[in-house]
């Protein structure tokens, strides 16, 4: 875990969970799987859990309660952005519920703080902030932490701040729990986000992040592996849904498909970015010009990552010089994705088609159509 973090999207990361295991292909060439199956390999909190293979280190399905680390958001007085488990997924299948409701306790006891958690497993994440008894478990886990805190050495030990913090925090939650107007669930400080690296993804997970209460509500959809529309999600046969814009839906009917407004909350924030590393897949550019449009349209928040190892022609100065000068890997890239080696053609611009370069992240940088995108939402709880 670090205080700060090169991610351009948050401040700092809290690796409370690591290890994980491949859910969808945007899980392919992880960072995070590599970097535990190498250079981090012995270390506690990544040891045992890759194993090798042709390709290199793959997660093995483990995953590690850093314990350890619990309390450490709590005793950062400086309020920040805070990344959770960027090296794991903190909703997978083998945290336990009894974990998650320290983790949340932490949250719930660290208000000076505003907490990223981004997940590729959607229902577990609605099925634990939904359930009937959650808050009363997150209580319950405070009211631990508070007691194996204690009160400090004095006033300005931060362990004791933290110890008060989480008594705080339970007490609150309780009169949220009595006099249910008061707004204190779901936490202020909690943004909960899913992965959507394409249509498939998203209508699988997005819908549950739209029923699954948050502060703030995002979608990082990188690496974009192909063309996502967030105003036409097919969340269950029958049932459209538009994720960007008053939470419009649509249900089949005999007579067609009829429509409602504010049948469910909306997307708050949107993050796009191509993929990195020697393995990398290339985004089409129309991609991410597409997504954009549509917050724009919708007025949601709109923060563009970087191009990635690849960059088409018309995007990065360094791209067109590259392929200008006949340098490095390039090809072809079509609208739905199909990639082309050439021998002796140019891309066919009018059927979608560009030229794209494998310049490297830092050349390609993350300019969209010229244009930096550094989009933060507005929390509306």
């Amino acid at each position: 875990m670090a205080e700060t973090s090169t991610i351009e999207w948050t401040d700092a990361t809290w690796q409370i969970v690591t290890g994980c295991s491949l859910e969808s292909p945007g899980c392919t060439n992880c960072y995070a799987m590599k970097l535990a199956g190498t250079r981090l390999q012995h270390h506690p909190s990544r040891e045992g859990l890759t194993v090798p293979s042709k390709a290199g280190p793959v997660w093995n399905g483990k995953v590690r309660f850093n314990e350890e680390w619990l309390l450490q958001p709590m005793l950062w007085t400086r309020g920040r952005n805070i990344f959770v488990a960027a090296h794991g997924d903190l909703f997978h299948p083998e945290v336990a519920d009894e974990v998650l409701d320290q983790v949340f306790a932490v949250m719930a006891a660290s208000p000076q703080h505003t907490f990223q958690v981004l997940t590729k497993r959607s229902a577990r994440a609605r099925a634990y902030l939904t359930a009937p008894d959650v808050v009363a478990r997150i209580i319950a886990a405070l009211e631990a932490l508070a007691e194996i805190i204690g009160p400090g050495k004095n006033s300005r030990d931060p362990k004791g701040g933290a110890g008060w913090n989480a008594w705080a925090a339970a007490e609150n939650l309780k009169l949220g729990n009595v006099q249910s107007s008061w707004p204190l669930w779901p936490l202020k400080n909690l943004w909960l986000g899913v992965s959507a690296e394409d249509q498939r993804r998203a209508d699988e997970r997005v819908p549950d992040l739209l029923a699954t209460p948050a502060a703030v509500r995002f979608v990082s959809a990188e690496p974009l592996l192909g063309p996502i529309s967030f105003f036409d999600l097919l969340s269950e046969p029958g049932r459209r849904v538009d994720a960007l814009r008053s939470g419009l839906a649509w249900l089949q009917t005999e007579e067609g498909w009829l429509g409602g407004a504010d049948c469910h909350p909306a997307l708050d924030w949107m993050i796009v970015g191509g993929e990195s590393g020697p393995n990398a897949r290339p985004m089409h550019p129309a991609w991410a010009r597409s997504i954009r449009d549509q917050c724009a349209a919708a007025g949601v928040a709109f923060h563009f990552k970087q191009h990635g190892a690849w960059a088409a022609i018309d995007q990065s100065a360094g791209a067109d010089e590259a392929g200008w000068q006949g340098r490095g890997d390039w090809m072809i890239l079509s609208a739905d994705g199909d990639l082309d080696i050439p021998d002796d053609r140019w891309p066919d611009e009018a059927a979608g088609e560009v030229a794209v370069v494998r310049v490297g992240k830092k050349t390609a940088g993350r300019l969209l159509d010229g244009v930096e995108h550094n989009g933060m939402p507005e929390v509306r709880i």
